[in-house]
């Protein structure tokens, strides 16, 4: 495994227009990979940010057929870098709804794995802003680990950042890094972003690497940005704020080994089977 890692997020605000959006990120992504890094991250909904369920349905293509997916496959051979195209919609076959699904791209252009999120955010916030993914995205059924060279990756996305047995499991199955790929709302954001983020990095002692979507979209959504890249005893290496861009950090990987030494609570579990309540 190799011990270094040059990681960068891609901070994005993507629009309804997906053509627009695989030309802004790509942009981004070269200017990352001119930089050094080895790992470009892309954040959630990177092909197309679009609330309506109807026009969401619209614009989403089945895998073989999606263009963004194709171009990031490209653009990864060309560049010799891994890229994580942290969620397209994707249609299913013989399906109603679509799936949120986020995947690793190798230096060929190959997938090397995909996650499709498991945990949809069905909110109504204080200020009257309403999210009802599960009623255009079908959610997933299993947690994924790939192998890399830096060693496993755990893949998760957004609204899965508040489940921490998800990165529990992850981490004690052998992930030293998990992606949390997002569109996380600037109302929430601010209040927990950076919170979540460095807890899940020091439950699991694991880096944890947010690319985030940031500013106002056309849609109407508002995103937080903030795209993180954190170490595994919680300090933040890197931070994008608002704006769109790219942040990265070299990762020591050995960093995980010694912290999980330090502070090895992944091997502490114990059963609540006997858990009872008083009433």
């Amino acid at each position: 495994m190799k011990r270094f890692l040059n990681v960068a997020c891609v901070q994005t605000c993507s629009t309804t227009d997906v053509d627009e959006n695989i030309a802004a990120s790509s942009a981004i992504i070269r200017k990352a990979a001119a930089k050094g890094a080895q790992f470009v991250t892309l954040p959630e909904v990177v092909n197309v940010c679009q609330r309506r369920g109807i026009l969401a349905k619209e614009a989403a293509r089945l895998e073989v057929e999606d263009p963004a997916l194709s171009a990031f496959r490209e653009l990864a051979k060309e560049l010799k870098i891994w890229i994580l195209v942290g969620s397209l919609s994707i249609k299913s076959k013989g399906e109603e709804r679509l799936v949120n699904r986020s995947y690793l791209l190798n230096e060929f252009g190959s997938i090397v794995a995909h996650y499709d999120k498991i945990h949809m955010f069905d909110v109504v916030l204080p200020n009257g802003e309403a999210f009802k993914e599960s009623e255009s995205y079908r959610p997933g059924e299993r947690a994924v680990i790939a192998t890399s060279p830096w060693g496993s990756i755990g893949l998760t996305v957004c609204y899965d950042v508040r489940f921490p047995y998800l990165y529990r499991a992850l981490a004690q199955a052998g992930a030293n890094i998990l992606t949390v790929p997002s569109a996380f709302t600037r109302r929430t954001g601010s209040a927990h972003w950076h919170i979540l983020l460095r807890s899940r990095a020091i439950e699991t002692g694991s880096f944890v690497v947010a690319p985030a979507q940031c500013g106002d979209h056309e849609d109407g959504r508002k995103s937080f940005g903030h795209s993180l890249i954190v170490d595994p005893w919680g300090e933040v290496l890197a931070d994008g704020g608002e704006k769109v861009g790219f942040v990265n950090a070299i990762l020591d990987l050995e960093k995980v080994v010694e912290i999980r030494k330090m502070i090895p609570s992944l091997r502490h579990d114990r059963s609540l089977a006997n858990l009872s309540s008083s009433s």
